[in-house]
């Protein structure tokens, strides 16, 4: 690649609007942002030479700024409806009014090599190719691009499954000498947007700080810097994350990465949606790129023995595994949920012999019920499929309930909330809908931070312990476990809590108010 392209940030603000005024607002927010790398998607706009003018009249006041300018024709999942021969005009006029860069889609430059050679002579040329289908070998859509000369190669895909990933980063670790911007789009393909370009892409795209992005799975400028420390880490950065179905909820990535930042760690922890039937197939992609160990939360505790090495006797006998690391090429699994739920309970009762009921009959129920029964406690296990409670209830030494056996009259000294209820959003959902059974209340859900079980327990004026004080628990082991050094558990704790007080204020900007 020309140095010409050589300063280009690590960040494009892919900024699609369809009115101008709109265009430049966002564009200046950004600017005050500190983000100066921009994409103008002249192709939004009824007029696209709107467009043009609005970038002389940026580029004017803010010489700072940097235009990579797009006008996607409408057969390639752009909103232009004009010819080949329109389109290129266009960006030659965006070029002219001072755009720094053009991306141009394959199926155009194949039709106009001699219009491209042009442009090129003029400013960066992008030569870009689409797949909204899913993610095909990459080493032939490399080689079709390559037969146009251009200053950098834009190749994006659709993520169906988590070695999409590896099919993509692959081509950034091939040693090839060739400019790459690589991506996966969508949930699944997030990865790839933090990952390339340490790994050496040229930049990534993220959506605008108040308005949607051009493409799925896009996310902040600020989140990338702020969030997964994106300018902090390099290539030979230790990768780590959660692997869920859903995954967009957890506050395990802001966590984790505050830790990895406290400890100066060259490290990144990623969230990974993975599916129920896709697990296996992670696993190809977390040898590949290669991850050093990982969270396991719903639906995966107990489906992910299969797949490991080697498990402890706690974690086998609990039959759920929520910490899978690699060591000497083994992946190995345990269960920092255990000690998470025995830690905080004993600062407030004395387990041998206490009473103790145990709702659900999940990963998490099991951890639960297992660990209390090794401190000494009387388990009683309730949930929502009665035959799998008696099931776990007879594999820990626990007695079986069922919810129309405990009345106003029944009373626990502790209970232990193991179920999805009252997490968000299922926030007015709870498994007991009048009565408290309990002295003490443990509720493991900490999204929100006050559930309807721990209201109606506080109103009763029941002891509360909060399930963040669980999930701190857990992931500290997890840190430690990952890392070999110890915790910074206050800087974890607070970005726990600054991370779960966003969420609530996203929850407040789409539905105009924020549940408790």
């Amino acid at each position: 690649m020309g140095s010409r392209n050589a300063s280009l940030p690590r960040i494009c603000i892919a900024l699609g609007l369809g009115d101008v005024q709109k265009l430049l607002a966002h564009a200046r927010q950004e600017l005050l942002a500190g983000e100066t790398f921009l994409e103008f998607r002249l192709d939004y706009l009824p007029s696209p030479l709107d467009g043009v003018r609005a970038i002389a009249e940026l580029l004017a006041s803010h010489p700072e700024c940097t235009i990579l300018a797009t006008c996607r024709r409408h057969q390639n999942h752009g909103r232009f409806n004009g010819s080949i021969e329109e389109q290129l005009r266009i960006l030659d006029a965006a070029v002219d009014a001072g755009a720094h860069a053009i991306d141009v889609e394959i199926e155009s430059a194949e039709n106009a090599k001699t219009r491209m050679a042009e442009l090129r002579q003029n400013t960066t040329v992008i030569i870009s190719y689409h797949n909204y289908d899913g993610t095909p070998a990459m080493e032939p859509v490399l080689r079709r691009l390559a037969k146009i000369p251009a200053d950098g190669y834009k190749l994006v895909t659709t993520a169906r499954k988590p070695s999409d990933n590896e099919k993509v980063l692959a081509l950034s670790k091939s040693g090839s000498k060739t400019p790459l911007i690589l991506l996966a789009m969508g949930e699944i393909g997030f990865s790839t947007r933090v990952l390339s370009v340490a790994q050496g892409c040229l930049y990534t795209y993220a959506s605008p700080h108040a308005a949607e992005g051009t493409a799925a799975g896009q996310i902040g400028a600020r989140h990338l810097r702020n969030l997964y420390r994106f300018d902090k880490f390099t290539k030979a950065a230790k990768v780590f994350g959660v692997v869920a179905d859903p995954v967009r909820h957890s506050i395990s990535p802001a966590v984790h990465n505050r830790a990895f930042q406290a400890r100066r760690l060259d490290a990144v922890y990623l969230p990974f949606l993975v599916a129920p039937q896709q697990l296996k197939d992670f696993f190809a992609l977390a040898n590949a790129l290669p991850v050093q160990g990982f969270s396991v939360t719903i639906p995966h505790k107990q489906k992910i023995l299969r797949y490991l090495d080697h498990v402890d006797p706690l974690a086998r006998r609990i039959g759920a595994v929520n910490t899978v690391w690699k060591k000497a090429g083994k992946w190995r699994g345990t269960n920092t949920d255990a000690q998470a739920v025995v830690k905080p309970l004993s600062k407030h009762l004395r387990l041998p012999k206490s009473k103790v009921l145990v709702v659900g009959n999940g990963g998490a129920a099991r951890s639960a019920a297992f660990a209390l029964v090794d401190a000494g406690a009387q388990v009683s296990i309730v949930g929502r499929n009665p035959d799998r409670a008696r099931a776990l209830a007879k594999v820990c030494d626990g007695t079986p309930l069922l919810r129309e056996h405990i009345t106003r009259d029944t009373r626990f000294d502790a209970l232990v909330h193991c179920t999805p209820l009252g997490m968000w959003p299922r926030v007015d959902e709870t498994f007991f809908t009048d009565l408290v059974p309990a002295d003490i209340v443990f509720d493991m859900v900490y999204n929100p931070l006050e559930t309807l079980l721990v209201q109606r327990a506080k109103d009763l004026k029941r002891q509360i312990i909060p399930g963040l004080e669980m999930f701190l628990e857990q992931a500290c082991a997890q840190f430690e476990i990952f890392t070999g050094e110890s915790a910074p558990r206050a800087a974890m704790e607070k970005a726990a809590l600054e991370a779960l007080q966003t969420k609530r204020e996203a929850a407040k900007a789409d539905t105009g108010i924020i549940k408790k």
